[in-house]
């Protein structure tokens, strides 16, 4: 009986350590993660920069700043610059979060805020179909901050 029980043991002791040596590997990745992105690549219209521009100061601005001060996202930012080509963005929008955890549950977070800072569902859609007229949104990208090591 007793050499039974050192047998089961045996297999129970080497799997823990197995266990706990995984907890406290290292990865082998050249880097290490930071936080998460969103960024959305925006196309505006000829001569209709400073139109938009001055729209998001309206509206995005006054959202992200209170979902910074709500401890929502951890900064923004906005990039102006030439397009390369035609068909590229010249405007890129970046918010940062804190990490893929901070997404969860987005529109339970956000919505109250474009309510208060914006105005009602229909006064937000009502901005978004304006904006058509002056912008095209290219694409967006969920992206993480790498630090390398």
């Amino acid at each position: 009986m007793r050499i039974t029980k050192k047998l089961q043991i045996i297999p129970l002791a080497a799997l823990s350590l197995g266990i706990a040596s995984l907890c406290f590997a290292q990865s082998d990745a050249p880097y290490t993660e930071g936080p998460v992105w969103n960024i959305t690549m925006v196309k505006v219209k000829p001569g209709m920069s400073d139109e938009y521009l001055k729209s998001l100061a309206k509206t995005l601005k006054l959202s992200l700043e209170e979902a910074k001060k709500q401890n929502l996202i951890v900064d923004y930012k906005i990039l102006l610059g030439n397009a390369a080509t035609p068909q590229d963005f010249d405007i890129l929008v970046m918010v940062e979060s804190k990490n893929m955890a901070a997404l969860d549950n987005g529109r339970e977070k956000f919505d109250p805020i474009a309510r208060k800072t914006v105005g009602t569902t229909d006064q937000q859609q009502a901005i978004q179909v304006k904006r058509l007229d002056i912008r095209e949104i290219m694409g967006t990208k969920l992206m993480r901050e790498i630090t390398l090591k």
